[in-house]
């Protein structure tokens, strides 16, 4: 489901040098200091570069509309091309979407937004039925039946939802490109991001991969995170009506009277009054026995199999990395923005060093949607499962438009 690492710039062409890599100043998490996580320096390994004159699509067929990269109209012209090859070596700058100034967001949603009969509406539009069609193909079972039929608790499980999710969200972008100015629509989204789960789903409609192979990666994730679970006893809980700085005393209070292998961290950062603390089990028991007394509404334990972002699922890391490793990632015709750093990455080297530690790290949610809304967002499409994106947005800025794009 659903800190903060120094991340590394690579300077334009102009004043390129092998040398000339420079650490980004960390970046501040709202009111609560997250321990960093820190990467490994970019490996200039080879990737492949693309033509401004090319469509960077979306599968062989779908190209969801995507523009020439060189036509993107947030990105400053003379850093269309901040990549160059060394050798036979490619880098590109990673600071390409820095300055982005949104307009339309396209969001997508993460585990949690699953329902039973999801993905019955998907059936009226060839192209999004199509989807489940390859998924089938590349999962081996029938992933439609199970989001149409359920049953809720097999829907649930992480290694169903996820993929679940992922295809349900793409297809819902096939629904509205099939109605009425619907391809206008995907045209003019500028910006992209998902939470959690949701960011593989963006990258996806943002064109760093394909259809197919976001689909293997989100397969993995599922089970990948599923196995960290299953490692150790852990949970995640939501707490309902704190900002982040009382929910952090709330975990400091809690972590004083468990043990190491049980302490608790704030895992989801989704807005003030929402926050998802994740941990082992009995440190999220002494964090709902304590929440009343820190003035907490509620508490909600989350349906998820464990204590998902944060080291809890480490062991999911290292099968992440290798199945990353040998992904074709492409840089995003638009920005996608993170959910470790809450920023734009522009090198597929980065773009598969922060997807290999998301799991791991907590998800910086509050801070992208303020940041979309303070740089000049007007509308907000959500599309996939669910309507917990749009109340979160809507609980940040009441008077934000954001419209339910289901399948």
């Amino acid at each position: 489901m659903h800190a903060i690492f120094n991340n590394y710039l690579i300077t334009p062409l102009n004043h390129f040098s092998i040398s000339s890599l420079y650490p980004l100043s960390k970046m501040s998490s709202l009111s609560l200091v997250v321990p960093s996580v820190s990467l490994p320096k970019l490996n200039l390994s080879s990737t492949k570069s693309h033509k401004s004159d090319k469509f960077l699509g979306f599968g062989n067929n779908n190209n969801y509309g995507f523009k020439k990269l060189s036509n993107f109209k947030n990105l400053d012209k003379g850093r269309i091309f901040m990549s160059v090859a060394v050798g036979s070596q490619t880098t590109v700058d990673d600071a390409l979407f820095k300055d982005y100034k949104p307009t339309t967001a396209f969001l997508f949603p993460g585990q949690g937004a699953q329902a039973v009969g999801m993905g019955a509406q998907a059936q009226n539009v060839p192209a999004a039925a199509e989807l489940y069609k390859k998924a089938n193909e590349i999962l081996g079972f029938d992933l439609l039946d199970i989001c149409i039929n359920g049953p809720k608790d097999k829907l649930d499980s992480t290694v169903l939802s996820q993929p679940a999710i992922y295809v349900t969200s793409l297809a819902s972008v096939e629904v509205l490109r099939a109605r009425d100015g619907g391809q206008l629509l995907i045209d003019s989204a500028d910006v992209t991001c998902g939470l959690s789960l949701g960011e593989y789903t963006a990258l996806a409609f943002a064109g760093a991969f394909s259809f197919e192979d976001g689909l293997k990666l989100v397969k993995l994730r599922g089970e990948a995170m599923q196995e960290a679970a299953d490692a150790a006893k852990s949970a995640m809980v939501s707490i309902i009506g704190l900002d982040s700085e009382k929910v952090q005393k709330l975990c400091d209070a809690a972590n004083e009277e468990v043990d190491e292998a049980d302490k608790v961290q704030i895992a989801n950062f989704l807005c003030t009054g929402n926050y998802a603390v994740s941990g082992g089990l009995k440190g999220i028991e002494a964090v709902e026995a304590k929440a009343k007394s820190f003035k907490a509404r509620m508490t909600v334990r989350l349906a998820v199999a464990g204590a998902f972002h944060t080291g809890f699922m480490e062991p999911a890391v290292s099968r992440l990395e290798a199945a990353l490793a040998a992904t074709q990632i492409r840089t995003p015709r638009l920005p996608v923005i993170s959910n470790v750093d809450a920023q734009p990455h522009a090198d597929p080297d980065t773009i598969k060093k922060i997807l290999a530690r998301q799991v791991t790290s907590p998800v910086q949610w509050e801070t992208t949607v303020k940041t979309l809304l303070s740089r000049g967002l007007k509308k907000s499409y959500e599309l996939g499962p669910g309507k917990v994106i749009a109340g979160i947005v809507k609980r940040m800025d009441k008077s934000a438009e954001i419209e339910n794009i289901g399948a």
